[in-house]
């Protein structure tokens, strides 16, 4: 049976269209949510944790629907969307007073706390608001952050969501295939966000707390999302970094990007090249992703 759509890692063909019509029509009194979650349990599409991909699902069936493939029932309300227009997250006074110090003369003080769904997420939230080159953006899907804090002052934020679909120079590395990828991906975590607050300056603080994060975030994903992670990867703004934390951290430098962006379909370079790097988090990493 050929392919109608790609959504998602998931191909869609005309016998799949074929039961979700017959699905709607054996239920005429189903709202859209209500048929999502019944496709979703008709399919077994479930989250690594076991959650029904109800919205995932949800994003399929009015693309279906947009391009006439199925025909869903009207909606019953319309809700507001939580993610249009959404505010930035509102500054917070800290104590900013400087620190000019080393890794070894802070020692113990120094510690990694994992902040989603905790008191401390909007405190996140609002520092790397503040101080990230690049803002803060609402992550999507599985993601974990985290605040060093010495002593009860907060000094750095790090971020990790789930990594990119496909990525040349990592699965070339790794050694998968692409069906194997679309499988094991969710093994996989990229950092999104890495600030150390500007009046922070300690020697070997960046590396040391990518390190302290590599050792613990596996454990963590776990306890969040009900599976490890054997990989973490990022990308490095050469206009503006060296990347030199990363290797510092024995990150492992893949090559760079070629500048194209995300969606550009030409041979142009319309953004900056980033280096990337990568972190397997088990000796075995190869055979736990490629299984």
């Amino acid at each position: 049976m050929s392919t109608l759509i790609t959504f998602r890692g998931r191909s869609i063909t005309g016998q799949d269209v074929t039961f979700i019509r017959e699905l709607i029509a054996a239920h005429p009194e189903n709202h859209r949510a209500g048929l999502s979650r019944q496709l979703c349990q008709a399919w077994d599409w479930r989250q690594p944790n076991g959650q029904l991909k109800d919205m995932i699902c949800r994003s399929l069936l009015l693309r279906l629907d947009r391009e006439g493939h199925i025909t869903l029932p009207p909606p019953t309300q319309c809700r507001p969307n939580p993610f249009l227009n959404r505010r930035p997250p509102a500054p917070v006074e800290i104590d900013s007073s400087p620190i000019v110090s080393s890794v070894k003369e802070l020692g113990p003080a120094i510690s990694l706390r994992q902040v989603r769904r905790t008191a401390h997420e909007k405190l996140f939230n609002s520092l790397v608001e503040q101080y990230h080159y690049l803002g803060y953006v609402q992550p999507v899907g599985e993601h974990l952050k985290y605040i060093a804090f010495v002593g009860e002052r907060p000094i750095a934020c790090l971020a990790f969501c789930s990594a990119a679909f496909g990525l040349g120079r990592r699965d070339q590395f790794i050694g998968w295939s692409r069906e194997v990828r679309d499988r094991n991906r969710h093994l996989l975590a990229y950092n999104t966000r890495f600030l150390l607050l500007p009046w922070v300056k300690a020697k070997f603080l960046a590396s040391h707390l990518l390190a302290k994060c590599a050792k613990q975030i596996s454990r963590d994903w776990q306890a969040l999302y009900n599976h490890p992670l054997y990989w973490l990867e990022t990308f490095v703004d050469l206009s503006l970094f060296t990347g030199t934390c990363y290797q510092a951290a024995n990150w492992i430098y893949l090559g760079h990007t070629s500048g194209r962006g995300k969606y550009n379909k030409t041979h142009k370079q319309l953004v900056s090249i980033k280096a990337i790097y990568g972190l397997p988090l088990d000796p075995a990493f190869r055979s736990k992703l490629c299984r």
